[in-house]
């Protein structure tokens, strides 16, 4: 007997969206998708130069290597790896991220930390055992972009703190945080990332990553520190991570494999107070029961030879030669209006153009291209980012990032020639020009972008940007 056909099913129709509409619960209504995965179908395309995602290069992983330690587990532990595992996790998983946190100085108690399902789903329950619908949650501005999707499911109300060169800005932090004392509202947690931030490249300066702490213990507030690149540096000088400056009273980390192994092992922590990590197991049980345990024993495998660290300092020179591909094609095609960072590590390098060039319009241009990046606006939630974009340098080899760069630089200087065209500013556009790191922001008023705007069928806006970031 044959099986019957499946069913494709069209796209829904307005009926469709009737029939469920009443179903839905009210948080669906706030509910933001993530920028990375509306992406990940169009990057997947061979022909897409992708400086979109937060891709490590995973092919410089030995496969001789993830062979010998999958024949391993399947020899020697094939039953174990195959079953339910602990919500907490394995202790052995639990030693090695002991062993992780410990390389950049930190001493978390192996009784406060739990393995996740990557450090989104870290996020995901720390909001979950924290949040309630209207709570303030704090962050960078910009942050990261996954961590916003993550805020509107749980109804937070989500305030961002601009940052410059030295990161978050803990003066502005401070002024926020006394306008809400005379409001009777107390933030539920201040989330960061604060070394080679995601997306803005960033790091936190040694002097406000001590404040950040001190406002914490001063004020009981929790912090969140989302530290998944700390280990990839290669310039500057190590700084303490904040876990390490609070000693874990206030501060809770959040930490992955994703970054220094694989990102498709699915494997990340949290390290929290007793009375916090409690209800984050409880959030856990509730979503998975347990993360995976094949892949917790492959970080075992990995890690039990102590070539761990080789495999990352091999990385971070890697990623140390696209960066400084990515900047020099960036100094050769991008406008002279245009600015950007330059992280001493991490994976990502954050562009600023001009200000009536709204980068979601050229993202559209840029695809046609065969090219891909985030768009600004997807680190904001108040749709600032318009003039900006997130260029990931880590996934892609040498003469790709430049080809990328390139070709994103053909379709900006088309827009900035026909920007002057329209205004009679002609290619210079001095009036319109960007903020760069550490420099000033100038503001364009509104009736000069009309033209330009009406041109596009956009909807360009002034606001202010970040210095820095």
């Amino acid at each position: 007997m044959s099986e019957p056909p499946h069913r494709r099913r069209a796209h829904a129709s307005s009926s469709d969206l009737e029939r469920y509409a009443g179903l839905f619960a009210e948080r669906t209504r706030v509910m933001r998708s993530s920028a990375m995965r509306d992406l990940m179908a169009v990057t997947a395309r061979p022909e897409v130069i992708s400086l979109a995602g937060g891709l490590p290069d995973t092919s410089s992983f030995p496969p001789q290597t993830f062979a010998a330690q999958m024949t391993r587990i399947a020899q020697e532990s094939a039953a174990e790896a195959l079953q339910y595992g602990p919500t907490e996790g394995f202790s052995e998983t639990v030693d090695c991220i002991v062993e992780v946190m410990g390389a950049e100085g930190m001493l978390p108690d192996p009784d406060d930390v739990i393995v996740t399902t990557g450090g989104q789903q870290a996020i995901d329950l720390i909001c979950k055992a924290l949040v309630d619908p209207g709570d303030v949650v704090i962050c960078e501005a910009p942050t990261y972009p996954g961590a916003i999707p993550v805020f509107c499911s749980y109804e937070a109300e989500t305030i961002q703190i601009e940052c410059d060169g030295e990161g978050m800005r803990i003066a502005e932090l401070e002024d926020t945080l006394e306008r809400l004392d005379l409001e009777g509202r107390r933030p539920k947690f201040i989330y960061s990332v604060p070394t080679f931030q995601n997306p803005a490249g960033v790091t936190m300066s040694l002097e406000r990553r001590r404040r950040l702490v001190e406002i914490a213990r001063s004020r009981e507030l929790l912090v969140v520190e989302d530290n998944p690149y700390g280990l990839l540096r290669f310039g500057g000088e190590p700084l303490p991570p904040l876990y390490q400056l609070d000693g874990g009273d206030f501060v809770i980390y959040v930490g992955t494999f994703s970054k220094i192994l694989s990102p498709g092992i699915r494997l990340g922590w949290a390290v929290a107070p007793p009375p916090i990590m409690e209800k984050v197991v409880l959030g856990k049980q509730a979503a998975d029961l347990c993360t995976s345990t094949l892949t917790q024993y492959f970080v075992r495998e990995y890690f039990s030879d102590g070539r761990w660290r080789e495999y990352v300092e091999s990385l971070t020179e890697l990623y140390r030669e696209r960066r400084d591909a990515m900047i020099e094609a960036l100094g050769r095609y991008f406008p002279p209006q245009a600015s950007w960072t330059e992280p001493d590590g991490g994976l990502f390098i954050w562009a600023t153009l001009p200000p009536y060039i709204d980068t979601g319009d050229l993202l559209a241009k840029a695809l046609r291209d065969d090219v891909a990046f985030v768009p600004g606006q997807a680190a904001y939630v108040d749709g600032r980012g318009r003039n900006s974009m997130r260029l990931n340098f880590s996934g892609c080899g040498e003469n790709e990032l430049r080809e990328g760069i390139r070709r994103i630089g053909r379709v900006v200087e088309e827009q900035v020639e026909l920007y002057g065209a329209i205004t009679d500013k002609g290619s210079q556009g001095k009036d319109a020009r960007a903020a760069t790191p550490g420099g000033e922001t100038e503001e364009v008023a509104v009736d000069e972008l009309e033209p330009f705007n009406n041109a596009l069928g956009g909807d360009v806006l002034p606001f202010r940007k970040a210095e820095g970031a």
